[in-house]
C-alpha cells in the first residue's frame, strides 16, 4: 500500500470517529427513559432521527453512531415540546425512532 493510500484510510477512519451532532440549548434537557418509567406521561408523538453510519466506504462506529441518533432523538423532541424520549426501534442503518413525551408539568 502506498504511502498516500496509507494517508487516505487514516483519514477516513479518523472521520469515521468524529461526532457531527451536537446537542442544543433544550435538547441536554431532554431525558432518556425506559417504557416503564413514563407512566403518567403524555405522548406528543414519534421521532424518526438519522445520521451517517459510514463515511465513503468505512463504517463508523455503533457506539459513536448509537450516541448521535440520541442526542439527536433529544434535540427533535425538544423541538416538539418534549422532556423524554423513550427508543422504539433498534439502530438501522443510521436511524432510529423514538417515541416523545412529556413527563415534566
Amino acid at each position: 500500500m502506498s504511502y498516500a493510500n496509507k494517508l487516505t484510510l487514516l483519514a477516513l477512519l479518523a472521520l469515521s470517529a468524529c461526532t457531527w451532532v451536537e446537542p442544543t440549548d433544550s435538547g441536554v434537557h431532554v431525558r432518556v427513559a425506559y417504557l416503564s418509567q413514563i407512566d403518567g406521561c403524555k405522548e406528543l408523538g414519534k421521532a424518526t432521527v438519522e445520521v451517517l453510519d459510514k463515511v465513503l466506504f468505512v463504517s463508523r462506529s455503533a457506539d459513536q453512531v448509537a450516541a448521535e441518533l440520541e442526542v439527536s432523538g433529544q434535540n427533535a423532541a425538544a423541538e416538539m415540546g418534549g422532556d423524554t424520549i423513550v427508543a422504539m426501534s433498534r439502530v438501522i442503518d443510521g436511524e432510529q425512532v423514538f417515541r416523545v413525551y412529556r413527563c415534566r408539568q
